[in-house]
């Protein structure tokens, strides 16, 4: 729930901030909803309090969902964007232990170009911004969260199929190290690293 009002906190603020860019600067702007799967790899590097190294930890497959909100300036190349997006790579299970849920929300700034087609619009971003995860009791790790800096790219295509509404697909790549100092109570923690590939859908309205 925490990481929706953080979400819905950054968006609300970029909003607040478009209104008070120069009006010439806001000749294209747009709000998408998002949609896909996250293909998260696994837990990387894992290491215990103490230096105690752990095997990497794979992850599920997740549904990822999310919303963007940003603008294109003069109707030109460049433009930047506001994204928030959630899922869900639970930790897998192994032979003598459960998984571990686990839930992840990503709120970036990003800087897009693209080539501004009439129809058909190639696009490639960076960008970067909160990476909040949490541990539920679960899987012999008791509840804890992270709140850490991360890094994405993507690359996608976005199709006009009225002149304000636009479909598009993207793969997204994203980075973080996440830090969980109380996921064994009392015996400490873990640190991580953190890579997901995201195939993404959407549809968004321009304006």
């Amino acid at each position: 729930m925490k990481s929706f009002i953080i979400g819905g906190i950054f968006f609300f603020g970029v909003g607040i901030g478009l209104c008070f860019l120069p009006t010439s600067a806001l000749a294209e702007s747009y709000v998408a909803g998002v949609a896909g799967i996250n293909f998260a790899d696994r837990l990387t590097d894992v290491e215990g309090t103490g230096g105690l190294l752990f095997q990497d930890l794979d992850l599920q497959n997740s549904v990822a969902l999310g919303g963007r909100i940003g603008h294109f300036f003069r109707h030109g190349w460049f433009g930047i964007e506001g994204e928030f997006l959630h899922s869900t790579p639970h930790v897998k299970g192994v032979v003598d232990a459960p998984g571990i849920h686990f839930r992840v929300m990503t709120v970036t700034v990003n800087l897009v170009a693209r080539y501004p087609g009439r129809t058909f619009q190639p696009y490639v971003g960076i960008g970067g911004g909160p990476v909040i995860a949490h541990l539920r009791d679960s899987g012999g790790v008791q509840r804890d969260s992270d709140v850490a800096g991360g890094f994405n790219v993507f690359a996608g295509m976005r199709a006009f199929v009225t002149s304000r509404v636009a479909v598009f697909g993207e793969y997204k790549y994203t980075s973080a190290t996440l830090s969980f100092d109380e996921a064994f109570g009392q015996a400490g923690g873990f640190e991580s690293g953190y890579r997901a590939q995201h195939a993404l859908f959407g549809v968004s309205l321009h304006f």
